[in-house]
């Protein structure tokens, strides 16, 4: 497999480790990078791919399948046009979607080039069942995410809170998902898909914690249904060098090159 990477921070360093433990290291693996850190990329890369700085240069290099795992930035810099040429593309940064002009320029970008944007689940599960559901008429859903306290450094959370002197769980957001993905871009991916999956951005009620008791990133889903209902508990091992991300974000888009390389595929 031709793989691209968009991106090569914590998340692209470990699936690419991921996918030589697990004897899938790409044929060929083609990492996009802003133009300032592509020396940077290329000594991590060690010999392992090529690095580009520019959108041409990775449709040129005909990949099978790109990942973005680089923000809500380079979702909108980088994957209309790969979409628009026929790559297909699998998305980490869910929560760009929450911009409704970007999602049509998506959808659209897939639509002229037959192709397919897929949503990664990301850290989380259940999100098979809660589409299937969707037909039957949803009621509610709602995401809890419930963090360690230094997790949410460098988001709006620092503003709210002290996060080194707390001492209790205390819930630092409550609102839609729409918000909660536009607000806390790096924190909130999973409220994102729980909201494509399900009742859309608008419909999703999400609560935020940060929590001193917890050391592991904890996310909580309760929907009803027509047709059924359900609650889920996860509990994420942060991804090396990122407390943000959890490690299962990692697996869920090895999955997917996983998937293209199996006859059997589940």
């Amino acid at each position: 497999m031709h793989l691209g990477l968009i991106g090569f921070g914590a998340i692209g360093q470990e699936l690419l480790a991921l996918l030589g433990r697990e004897g899938a290291a790409p044929d060929k693996l083609i990492v996009l990078a802003r133009a300032g850190s592509v020396a940077r990329v290329r000594a991590r890369l060690d010999g392992r791919g090529t690095v580009v700085d520019g959108t041409a240069a990775l449709i040129d290099a005909l990949p099978d399948l790109v990942i973005e795992a680089a923000g809500h930035g380079a979702v909108a810099a980088y994957l209309p046009a790969l979409l628009g040429a026929g790559v297909e593309c699998v998305l980490a940064s869910v929560g760009a979607l929450s911009d409704p002009e970007l999602a049509l320029r998506l959808e659209d970008a897939a639509r002229a080039g037959r192709t397919r944007l897929v949503v990664s689940p990301g850290a989380i599960g259940g999100v098979d069942l809660l589409a299937a559901l969707r037909p039957s008429g949803i009621e509610a859903v709602r995401y809890t995410g419930r963090k360690p306290p230094m997790a949410w450094a460098g988001s709006p959370a620092e503003d709210l809170l002290d996060l080194c002197a707390l001492d209790a769980p205390t819930t630092f957001f409550t609102g839609t998902a729409r918000a909660a993905a536009q607000a806390y871009p790096k924190n909130a991916n999973v409220a994102a898909t729980v909201a494509l999956a399900g009742v859309g951005f608008d419909a999703t009620q999400v609560a935020l914690v940060a929590d001193p008791g917890v050391t592991r990133n904890i996310h909580e889903i309760s929907v009803q249904a027509g047709a059924g209902a359900f609650d889920i508990r996860i509990e994420g091992i942060a991804a090396p060098g990122n407390p943000r991300t959890s490690l299962a974000t990692v697996h869920a888009l090895a999955r997917e090159v996983l998937n293209r390389r199996r006859a059997i595929a589940i």
